[in-house]
């Protein structure tokens, strides 16, 4: 359970500003169908999670249990930092498949956006860190959604009255503790 709650807290305090879910208030303000946008975030973000974690776990594989614990703790405070850095919406990005309808250009735009994103790669060391592929894939899962369903429904009226430089000093913080908690092999022994 432990790791189905930490990749909750994390993905969910670290998502929001993230360009994801600016992404979320684009398509709910150019479709304006909430419901398969939310499909569409949700098939989307299982997908890019799965493998991402398949990933992590893979990485378990072949790395020794001190080599993963320094590359796991280091990679949660690399995460730490990245998370103050705001994100921003490229041109390309903003450019949506209208052809594919509200859920085909949710579910194509979400799951190419997090390529390489900061969740990303969160649930790829949040999968190496606690092994266990199902709690962090539905965990980190379950992040997004309370992060980016509020866009979809609230829009700018929600996103404009988040203190989003004390959220982000909040996510970096869980990031930072789980990275020195992973370097300092406290808790879960790897």
């Amino acid at each position: 359970m432990e790791a189905f709650l930490v990749s909750t807290g994390i993905i969910a305090a670290g998502e929001i500003g993230d360009k994801t879910q600016l992404l979320a208030l684009l398509l709910a303000a150019r479709f304006r169908r909430p419901l398969p946008i939310v499909l569409g975030i949700l098939v989307a973000t299982v997908a890019n999670h799965l493998l991402a974690g398949l990933v992590g776990t893979w990485i378990t594989t072949f790395l020794g249990a001190d080599v993963l614990r320094w590359v796991v703790g280091i990679s949660f405070i690399a995460m730490a930092a990245w998370v103050m850095v705001p994100d921003k919406m490229d041109d390309e990005e903003t450019r949506l498949p209208s052809r594919f309808g509200a859920f085909g250009a949710t579910a194509l735009a979400f799951f190419l956006a997090e390529m390489g994103d900061k969740t990303q790669l969160a649930t790829v060391a949040l999968a190496a860190r606690f092994g266990d592929l199902f709690q962090v894939v539905c965990g980190t899962t379950l992040g997004m959604m309370i992060a980016d369903v509020p866009a979809v429904f609230l829009g700018d009226r929600a996103a404009n009255r988040i203190p989003m430089q004390l959220v982000h000093g909040v996510a970096a913080a869980m990031f930072a503790v789980i990275g020195l908690l992973a370097l300092f092999n406290v808790g879960q022994v790897f």
